[in-house]
């Protein structure tokens, strides 16, 4: 990746002199991760990269057992170690001193209980979000950035391709889940990008239900939204399959999914409000006389999380440029009977122009 963590601390260094930061504290493990190369979830331990602008020195903390870890993938030099037994923010005093007057966090990320330890040792210090910033440098996809989200989503459709055959009547949900899952490992996922989704039947109106031991039946809606993590970026795809048969109604309610998700991924470009993209797909669900079944968002960001900005939805008036990256996916569900999600991943490239970066095919399949 050469320089590219070192760049991207860069610009944020930028930002805080310019903003007359005295130092940031940047605790999300994404975040983490997008400036030093890092990945690591140190579950309830502390782990922080400090940037003290004054000082002008950049510190890694990390757990003591995470700190060859460290060192082997980060380019930060200064990687300091904090055992159980210690107190961080102790830690982080000692590292740094006094000298700091006001200091930037992710609002998101910084607990109250640590917002208050923090105090306790740096009780003049002024606390101030970096939190849009933050986001709006990772919204920004490099081209090497596409080209890891391209490795996470060609596994998933591996495994799709190869998970659907596996299906048959008798089969429940769990078992599908298990194959799945196990698929994304035998074809080099790090893991699962978050819990994946099989709901059949009635189920698959649930727009985030969990997978059960509800068995297969013949002419079951089979929803499957799922994804995987390589190399610390993830990927995200949903489609909706019918077993044995399908209906006149269900290939009715499939088609207009379908087109609801063209028309979404058609009105991609840059220089238009994000909300357009909503409307474009949902007005498509409205019109048909389903708008009543179809009760969120259009989309969301992708990277490093499985969900970050930007947010496809209504009322995002934020202008779409280049770089992002995110969902288009649309949905009708329907309360006892089913539902239909076709979720695909778009990029808006340098020239403003949309690139669907998935690739399984969206026409209905009958399994």
């Amino acid at each position: 990746m050469g320089k590219i963590y070192e760049n991207r601390r860069i610009l944020l260094k930028t930002y805080l002199t310019e903003n007359t930061f005295d130092a940031v504290m940047i605790t999300n493990p994404a975040n983490v991760f997008y400036y030093t190369g890092f990945n690591s979830d140190p579950h309830e331990r502390f782990m922080a990269l400090v940037i003290d602008v004054v000082g002008d020195k950049t510190y890694l903390f990390v757990p003591a057992l995470d700190k060859e870890a460290a060192t082997l993938v980060s380019d930060v030099t200064n990687i300091i170690p904090i055992s159980d037994e210690q107190d961080p923010f102790q830690v982080v005093h000692e590292s740094i001193g006094v000298k700091l007057k006001t200091i930037g966090v992710e609002a998101k990320a910084l607990s109250f209980y640590r917002y208050n330890n923090l105090m306790d040792l740096f009780p003049q210090l002024h606390v101030a979000d970096v939190q849009p910033f933050v986001n709006a440098q990772r919204k920004k996809k490099s081209k090497k950035e596409i080209e890891y989200l391209m490795k996470a989503i060609d596994i998933i459709e591996k495994v799709m391709a190869e998970g659907i055959r596996k299906v048959k009547i008798g089969m429940t949900e769990s078992e599908l889940t298990a194959e799945l899952e196990y698929l994304m490992r035998k074809f080099g996922a790090d893991g699962p990008s978050f819990s994946t989704i099989v709901l059949s039947g009635e189920k698959a109106a649930l727009p985030h239900g969990s997978p059960g031991e509800r068995v297969f039946r013949k002419g079951d809606y089979l929803l499957i939204d799922m994804g995987v993590v390589k190399d610390g970026y993830c990927s995200d795809i949903t489609r909706t399959f019918i077993i044995g048969e399908a209906t006149e109604n269900q290939k009715k309610i499939y088609d207009i999914v379908l087109q609801s998700n063209q028309a979404g991924i058609n009105a991609v470009c840059s220089g238009v409000p994000l909300k357009t993209f909503d409307f474009a797909a949902r007005n498509v669900i409205i019109d048909s006389g389903y708008g009543d079944y179809f009760n969120n968002r259009v989309g969301h960001g992708l990277g490093i999380d499985v969900h970050e900005e930007p947010s496809i939805h209504q009322n995002n008036e934020e202008l779409a440029n280049e770089g992002l990256v995110f969902t288009i996916e649309p949905g009708i569900y329907i309360p006892e009977h089913g539902g239909v999600r076709i979720e695909d991943i778009v990029y808006i490239n340098e020239d403003g122009k949309s690139e669907v970066l998935t690739s399984f095919p969206r026409q209905l399949q009958v399994l």
